[in-house]
């Protein structure tokens, strides 16, 4: 029978028990994780979200009605106990922030029961993640994920905190907005008041606080939710928080210089020192050396562009590729040369998922003799040249794509990535972070035939590319800008466009017509023409970032009640349908497709 808390009142979270309190008498409330009745004696341990506390039973002290409670205590009971603290009997627990202290229990009260949980709620569950989604509300009662959402709050206090400092002020944006179709597929919402329209749940406040710097608030910043309906992985959801900020009458610098700060101001809080300033690579560098706009910078394993090298060898891989415009590369996995060739055949299936044909080896012998999977087809001259390109030594295993650059990117960008995970090279401990600037400001869409924008349609050119956006837009940067942290995007912003004939140009080149750029984007553009100030911004992905801190990989482990990859929730059964007339409110009609 579960009883009231009338009377008791909770002097103590667990931890908060020490040594200086002994001889006190101290009331604790939590929930059972063991119950051990040794006969005579029973010892419990209390969990909060703080920690855990023994609690010893003696009928003795408590009386035989307290004792006959204790009897009945099982895992996940939920109790509150008033009693003594005393110096730990026998020998403290070091494992224990309480370890060397217990509480003998003199009153006892069973506040709520519980029924057998379907998994022990455990410091690093090895439970399927599936059936801890389910039941949510138990697996947020393990230590590791509450110190995740501790810290998580705690990030947040003090990025309100510096930003405040440094005269940001938090305004809010809406939730319900315009949908405008121009990067990730929008959620939409239906109106009942407006039959057949919708509203969309923003990607990013983009338009809204760019309107904020045409209002005359020069520095913003909120912790937002955002939405995209996008196809997900382990370190996207449906539903996202960020860190947004906009900053008025300011370049690249500025920005960078006040973020900088902002994160070293962060990372202290966990033990981590970033060293300013941060690194910075131009997007072509990083694609050159690392195959990737967010290069992992912990180990080596860059890419070597051979293209020169093989230009005339007998290999038509190679010079097939070449000729079609594209490049050969390579990366260097050192000491590696013994890897078992059923190893090698995994990666050369791993290569092929991000399209590659294949995937050329060679390896250099301890003894100084080479084993190619394309030696017949160069002399050992060229092996030899080619070895000495990639800084080859015995010992050594060297990979090599050869296609389209995008393409022989993403294979040995992915591929570096692959082998140090299976070498273990990725240091949870290591945080390297680089800036990532002068972005293409455009790519070439097949599927749609045009130019689209590689950030967004109000991002700024590089000045001096202006020209190039009549007669080659594809080769015209952007004043764009990304952090990176150890091979994860955690941020990105840019320089923003404030003069009407830049925007234009772009909405130009874009593919717009004048009519419907203000289609879609007449609010942000009617008020450029009332003066409107230079700005910029960034946004943070917040989970990301403290999935980061945590050092987790899986960023369900930051976040409550988050959903799986097919975007739903697994605890509410979300999304679900609704009932007809709700439907009918909404003028929505749903077609049903018959089963073949």
């Amino acid at each position: 029978m579960a009883e009231s808390m009338k009377g008791f009142h909770r002097t103590h979270r667990c931890t908060e028990v020490s040594e200086r309190n002994i001889g006190e008498t101290i009331t604790v409330m939590g929930w059972v994780q063991k119950s051990r009745n040794k006969g005579g004696i029973i010892f419990v341990d209390l969990r909060d979200r703080s920690g855990l506390l023994q609690i010893i039973l003696e009928e003795s002290d408590c009386g035989a009605e307290n004792f006959a409670k204790g009897e009945k205590l099982r895992s996940e009971f939920v109790i509150a106990v008033k009693g003594e603290v005393t110096a730990r009997s026998g020998a403290a627990n070091e494992a224990l922030v309480t370890g060397s202290i217990e509480v003998r229990a003199k009153e006892l009260r069973i506040l709520s029961e519980a029924d057998v949980p379907p998994f022990p709620v455990e410091e690093d569950s090895k439970t399927k993640e599936e059936l801890r989604l389910k039941y949510r509300y138990l697996d947020l009662r393990r230590p590791d994920l509450q110190r995740n959402l501790m810290l998580r709050s705690r990030i947040a206090t003090l990025v309100r905190q510096f930003l405040t400092e440094e005269g940001f002020l938090e305004i809010e944006t809406p939730m319900l907005t315009k949908s405008t179709p121009e990067g990730a597929r929008d959620y939409l919402v239906p109106s009942r008041v407006h039959p057949g329209t919708f509203y969309a749940l923003p990607q990013s406040p983009q338009l809204f606080k760019q309107l904020l710097m045409c209002s005359g608030y020069d520095r913003y910043f909120q912790i937002v939710k955002c939405f995209r309906d996008e196809d997900l992985r382990a370190d996207r959801q449906p539903e996202f928080t960020q860190i947004d900020m906009e900053l008025s009458f300011v370049d690249v610098e500025d920005v960078l210089e006040v973020n900088e700060r902002l994160l070293q101001k962060l990372f202290a809080s966990v033990g981590v020192e970033v060293k300013l300033p941060i690194a910075r690579m131009t997007w072509q560098e990083a694609m050159d050396r690392f195959g990737s706009d967010k290069p992992d910078t912990r180990f080596g394993m860059e890419l070597k562009n051979v293209s020169d090298v093989v230009k005339d060898c007998g290999f038509g891989v190679f010079t097939n590729a070449l000729a079609a415009g594209g490049s050969v590369r390579g990366i260097n996995a050192k000491g590696q040369a013994a890897m078992p060739r059923k190893k090698i055949d995994a990666l050369v299936e791993f290569a092929k998922g991000f399209g590659a044909k294949g995937l050329a080896y060679l390896a250099l012998e301890e003894d100084g003799t080479i084993k190619s999977s394309f030696a017949k087809f160069m002399s050992e001259e060229e092996l030899k040249a080619l070895a000495s390109a990639m800084e080859g030594e015995p010992g050594d295993l060297l990979f090599f794509a050869a296609d389209k650059n995008k393409v022989v990117y993403d294979v040995l960008g992915n591929l570096r990535l692959e082998i140090a995970r299976n070498l273990g090279l990725l240091d949870k401990n290591k945080y390297n972070f680089l800036w990532v600037t002068e972005f293409p400001l455009l790519e070439y869409s097949e599927e749609e035939g045009r130019y689209v924008a590689m950030h967004h349609p109000f991002t700024m050119p590089m000045e001096e590319d202006l020209p190039l956006l009549d007669t080659e837009p594809g080769k015209v940067r952007a004043k764009a800008y990304d952090i990176v942290l150890n091979g994860s995007e955690i941020g990105g912003g840019s320089v923003r466009i404030f003069q009407s004939e830049v925007q234009e140009k772009m909405f130009e080149v874009l593919g717009f017509t004048k009519e419907s750029a203000y289609e879609r984007f007449g609010f942000l553009l009617n008020a450029f023409k009332y003066g409107v100030p230079p700005h910029a911004g960034l946004a943070y992905g917040f989970d990301r970032l403290i999935m980061l801190m945590a050092k987790t990989d899986n960023i369900r482990d930051v976040i409550a009640f988050p959903k799986v990859k097919d975007a739903s929730c697994l605890m509410t059964e979300a999304p679900n349908v609704v009932d007809d007339k709700q439907l009918e409110e909404l003028s929505i009609c749903i077609s049903k497709q018959e089963k073949i």
